[in-house]
C-alpha cells in the first residue's frame, strides 16, 4: 500500500469501535415491528378472550322480585365453579373422557411410531407413497371424517355392517358399549398420520453414523429401531403425548357428529359437550366456568406428563 493510500485510509478509534458495536442493534421500533403482527393477533384472539372467559365465570344471574322478576349479573366470587365441581355430568364427562385417553392416545401413538419405524426403514420400498397415504386423513376436516364413519358405523346403510352381520358377528358399532370406542376410532384415524409425521421428522435427524456403528456391532434391524431410534426420538413421543392429552379434553367433533345418528351419546358426553350445552341454555357464565376448569384440569395434566418424562426423555 502506498503512503498516499495510507493517509487516506481513515483509522478508527477502538473506544469509537466499542460504541458502534453497543449502539448497532436494531432499534426498539424496528423490534416492534417485526412482532406486532405475532402478538395483536395474540393479544385479540387468545388472551382477550380468556380474560374475558375468566371474568365471565366470576359473574352470577340474580333475580329481583322472585322466579319472573328481571334478571341482573353480579360478581358471584367462585359461586360458578362450585356449582361446577359438585355438577355430576361434568365430573362422569371428565371419567368418560380419562378413560378414553387411557386407552386411545397410547394406542394412536404406538401405531404412529411403528408406522414412522417403516418408513425409515431402508427395506421399505416406494416411502413417499406410504407416507402420503398414512397422512392423508389429517387433511380431512374432523366434522367430515365422523360423518364418514358414521356411515360405516350405521346398521341401515353400512357395507362393512352388513358383511360382518353376513358372517354371523352382528355388530353394533353405536350401541352404549361400543360408541366410546367408535368414537375413539375416528379420532385414531384422524391423528395418527399427523403424530407419525411429528416422529418420522425426528429420525430423519439421526446421523446415519449411529446405524452403521451399531450394524458393526451386530445389532438387527429390529434391535436398531428399539434400542437407537426409539430413545433417541423420544422427546418428539413426550410431544405428540401432549398434544394429545391436550386434544383429548377438547374433543368434541367427533362424538356431536356421532350423536346425529346415536341416542347413546348425550349432550353432555364429552366436557366441552357440556359447556356448549350450557352455553346453549344462555348461561354463558356456568359455560364459562366450566372452560376455565377444563383448561386447569388440561393444564394440569400436560405440565404433569412433561415433568415426569422430561428427565428420562432428555427435555
Amino acid at each position: 500500500m502506498t503512503d498516499t493510500a495510507a493517509r487516506a485510509t481513515p483509522v478508527v478509534a477502538p473506544t469509537r469501535v466499542r460504541r458502534r458495536l453497543r449502539g448497532g442493534g436494531p432499534r426498539a421500533g424496528t423490534v416492534a415491528a417485526f412482532l406486532t403482527p405475532f402478538f395483536l393477533p395474540f393479544l385479540l384472539f387468545y388472551l382477550v378472550p380468556v380474560g374475558y372467559a375468566l371474568w365471565q365465570s366470576l359473574r352470577v344471574v340474580r333475580r329481583t322480585g322472585g322466579q319472573y322478576g328481571t334478571s341482573y349479573t353480579a360478581f358471584g366470587g367462585f359461586e360458578q365453579y362450585a356449582q361446577v365441581l359438585r355438577n355430576t355430568e361434568f365430573w362422569s364427562s371428565i371419567g368418560r373422557i380419562g378413560l378414553f385417553g387411557v386407552v386411545q392416545v397410547p394406542v394412536m401413538l404406538f401405531v404412529a411410531l411403528v408406522i414412522a419405524l417403516l418408513l425409515d426403514t431402508p427395506l421399505l420400498k416406494l416411502k413417499a407413497f406410504f407416507r402420503i397415504t398414512a397422512f392423508m386423513p389429517y387433511a380431512v376436516p374432523g366434522v367430515i371424517a365422523a360423518i364418514m364413519w358414521s356411515y360405516l358405523y350405521s346398521p341401515q346403510l353400512s357395507p362393512v355392517v352388513d358383511l360382518l352381520n353376513g358372517i354371523g358377528l352382528k355388530p353394533d358399532f353405536l350401541g352404549p358399549g361400543a360408541v366410546l370406542w367408535s368414537t375413539a376410532n375416528v379420532s385414531t384415524w384422524l391423528w395418527t398420520g399427523y403424530n407419525m409425521l411429528i416422529m418420522y421428522s425426528a429420525l430423519q435427524s439421526i446421523p446415519q453414523e449411529l446405524y452403521e456403528a451399531a450394524k458393526i456391532d451386530g445389532a438387527s434391524n429390529w434391535t436398531i429401531a428399539w434400542r437407537v431410534k426409539v430413545p433417541i426420538i423420544a422427546p418428539s413421543i413426550v410431544l405428540t403425548s401432549v398434544f394429545s392429552i391436550i386434544g383429548t379434553l377438547q374433543l368434541y367433533a367427533e362424538p356431536a357428529v356421532l350423536r346425529q345418528i346415536s341416542s347413546n351419546i348425550s349432550s353432555t358426553f364429552t366436557p366441552n359437550m357440556l359447556a356448549y350445552t350450557v352455553a346453549s341454555g344462555n348461561n354463558y357464565q356456568q359455560a364459562a366456568a366450566i372452560s376455565v376448569v377444563i383448561a386447569v384440569i388440561t393444564f394440569v395434566l400436560s405440565f404433569g406428563f412433561m415433568r415426569l418424562t422430561s428427565k428420562r426423555a432428555g427435555l
